[in-house]
């Protein structure tokens, strides 16, 4: 699928066919969107711009390091989106190009931040006269659902962080979470601090207009605050987890103490009936009377109080 925005009289026109681009005049053109595009729309673009577009296999295979390029004629810039969904979170590779002032999008997925850059350029044309303001606009746009995403996890964790505190059962399943979330803040992190990289190259660009650098700096300045705020969170998860960790080893102790505590308790009980469940005659001391079996309770009750008392008067539980 592809889509032409291009001014007419001052209006924001779009059109859906790559035939329209042998009628449509260049420097008209604001930006053109491919989705998912065919061979034939990819090789029309190609030959309005006079520059190759790379694939989607190309893009994703480029190293973190080198998602940017340029040439005489045009920008190339390469990051990856992240959608959130109900169970993880997924990356969209997009690649952006930019010749002259017309901006070029390659995309295999629908993307909120494209989906309101097409809205507002049908609302307020006049806003975006180059390619360099829609491509600044998708960023911004970018960023801003980043910093909602920053923000919910953010909320996640204080969620978790109140069961602690409120003394809710913690079982394998709730460390578990804790895990899935570091791995979500860490994803976030990597894919926040990947914009940063291309925004750092774009403004080192001789060809890049300088009437737009401010802005490029406004979004490097808060890129870097949500660098700081998922810092943050992962410090804030890893006290949590150690919490965790350490109420479990709590409770592990305290069940531990009761097994010992138990087991010496028995054990004078137990050495005292085995003493006299021997077959040997005890003669006058003990005799053969039914008193032996009140004698034997007495002392093995005796015993076991014994034990108790010395613990509880330790604090050993």
């Amino acid at each position: 699928m592809i889509e032409i925005f291009y001014k007419d009289n001052g209006q924001m026109m779009v059109s859906q066919s790559e035939a329209d681009l042998v009628t449509i005049p260049y420097d008209k053109v604001i930006w053109i969107d491919l989705f998912s595009p065919t061979g034939e729309e990819k090789r029309s673009v190609e030959h309005f711009l006079g520059t190759t577009i790379q694939n989607r296999a190309q893009a994703e295979e480029i190293e973190i390091s080198s998602r940017f390029s340029e040439t005489d004629q045009a920008i190339f810039a390469n990051t990856s989106f992240l959608i959130p969904g109900p169970d993880e979170y997924t990356e969209e590779t997009v690649s952006f190009i930019l010749t002259d002032n017309i901006l070029t999008t390659l995309r295999e997925c629908p993307l909120k931040s494209f989906t309101d850059l097409q809205r507002r350029l049908m609302a307020f044309p006049k806003i975006y006269d180059s390619g360099h303001v829609a491509f600044l606009s998708i960023l911004e746009n970018r960023i801003d659902l980043d910093a909602d995403m920053v923000e919910l996890l953010s909320k996640e964790i204080n969620q978790y962080n109140r069961k602690v505190s409120v003394g809710e059962d913690i079982s394998e399943e709730f460390l578990i979470d804790i895990n899935i979330i570091q791995e979500n803040t860490m994803l976030i992190r990597e894919n926040i601090i990947d914009k940063q990289r291309v925004i750092s190259s774009i403004l080192k660009s001789a060809n890049y207009p300088q009437e737009y650098r401010s802005r490029l700096n406004v979004l490097l300045k808060d890129i870097s605050s949500l660098i700081n705020h998922t810092d943050f969170g992962f410090e804030r998860l890893e006290y949590l987890q150690n919490t965790v960790l350490g109420i479990i080893n709590l409770d592990q102790n305290k069940i531990m103490k009761v097994f010992t505590l138990v087991s010496l308790m028995l054990m004078p009980p137990t050495l005292i009936a085995s003493f006299f469940g021997m077959n040997i005659q005890f003669g006058w001391f003990i005799g053969h009377s039914y008193w032996t079996w009140f004698i034997v309770l007495l002392l093995m009750t005796l015993s076991t109080i014994v034990i108790f008392w010395i613990f509880k008067k330790r604090k050993m539980f």
